[in-house]
């Protein structure tokens, strides 16, 4: 399985419900380093799993979407605890439609996963994988 990342950071704010997370209940911010591996059994004709310059700007636009917000007032993410992993899902499924809509190019068609880890420190993070 061949796979390429592209990087890209995001900055948000949100509070999260349940006792669980304490005084993350409260209104926060949070900054994450965003990676995003595209994962294909054989690369395509011109040797690459997904052009990399059109990765990084879909990457780019869907957390564009998501950046310096107040995720609690988001209307599609209404009702949704916004954890780490539930972000790296919405980012996932993001992605994933820009990938359907022909935005990583033709040969993208042949991404077979993708997987997003969103980095809150060197020390914690969280993944979400899905096929394409």
């Amino acid at each position: 399985m061949f796979s390429v990342t592209v990087r890209d950071h995001m900055m948000i704010a949100h509070s999260l419900r349940g006792e669980v997370f304490g005084p993350a209940q409260r209104l926060h911010g949070a900054t994450y380093v965003v990676d995003a591996t595209f994962r294909r059994a054989e690369v395509d004709a011109d040797g690459v799993v997904v052009d990399i310059g059109r990765a990084a700007e879909a990457l780019r636009a869907v957390v564009g979407q998501l950046s310096y917000r107040n995720l609690d007032d988001e209307a599609d993410l209404a009702g949704m605890n916004t954890t780490t992993e539930a972000l790296a899902r919405v980012v996932a499924d993001r992605l994933a439609e820009r990938a359907r809509a022909g935005d990583l190019g033709d040969s993208a068609s042949e991404i077979e996963g993708l997987v997003v880890t969103l980095r809150e420190s060197h020390v914690a993070w969280a993944s979400y994988e899905r096929p394409l």
